[in-house]
Formats: structure tokens, sequence, C-alpha cells
């Protein structure tokens, strides 16, 4: 095996034709590089819990019709909890909404906020 001392101590060639490579340049070159480009989020997507929808029988909806009913007399801010259907998974989450109810849409079956939002009497679970 040789060891190379014949050239150990030779000068740097420096080409006269070509131009040295920036320094940034050259350790781009060695840099790590994402080989499957999104997989990172198909990983956070799967681990992202979900809960079932809760499913209500017809004395539960009854009960939920006639507190709501008696809120709505009464007027002023309600808090309601809701199930919101997940856009990508199966299942879904529970959110807290709070707000003052303008008027009832019987027809869709909607509640109208003062702020504009329309929420569907299916998706309350509970009246706070």
């Amino acid at each position: 095996m040789k060891d190379y001392s014949d050239i150990l101590h030779l000068p740097h060639h420096v080409s006269l034709t070509h131009p040295q490579m920036p320094r940034g340049d050259r350790a781009a070159q060695f840099a790590p590089f994402a080989a499957l480009t999104g997989f990172e989020g198909v990983i956070d997507e799967a681990g992202r819990l979900t809960e079932e929808r809760p499913e209500q029988d017809e004395a539960r909806l009854e009960e939920l019709d006639v507190l709501l009913h008696d809120r709505l007399l009464e007027g002023g801010e309600m808090t309601l909890l809701l199930f919101e259907t997940d856009e990508k998974k199966e299942g879904g989450r529970y959110v807290r909404v709070t707000g003052t109810v303008k008027k009832v849409d019987g027809e869709s079956r909607t509640l109208v906020f003062e702020d504009g939002r329309r929420i569907a009497a299916d998706r309350i679970v509970e009246i706070l």
C-alpha cells in the first residue's frame, strides 16, 4: 500500500480556466434532502385523533328540543356543545359555541346567531 509521501507536500492545484465554487454552494452539495416529500404530513394526519359521532335516541332529541325552546324564550346568550364532522377522516370533534340566537329557521332546522353563524340543530349534543 502506498503512503502518498511523494505527493503529500505538493501545492494545491487552482484552475486558471474554471472559477472556484463558493463555499455555500459547496456545502449545499452535502446537505440532506427530503426523499419522501409530504410523508411527514401523512404521518401527522394519521396520528390525529377523532371521536365518534354520538348516537342520540328520540327521548334525548326531545329533551334537547325542550331545552332549546326554553332557552330561546329566555333570550340572551347561550352555550352549545356541537359535534363537528371531520372533513378528512371518519368521526369528528366536540366544539363549544357561545352566542346569542337571533332566529330559528324551522324549514332548514338551523339556529341563526347575531354574528351571522348558522348552526344545524342536528349538530347540537348538549345545551350548557
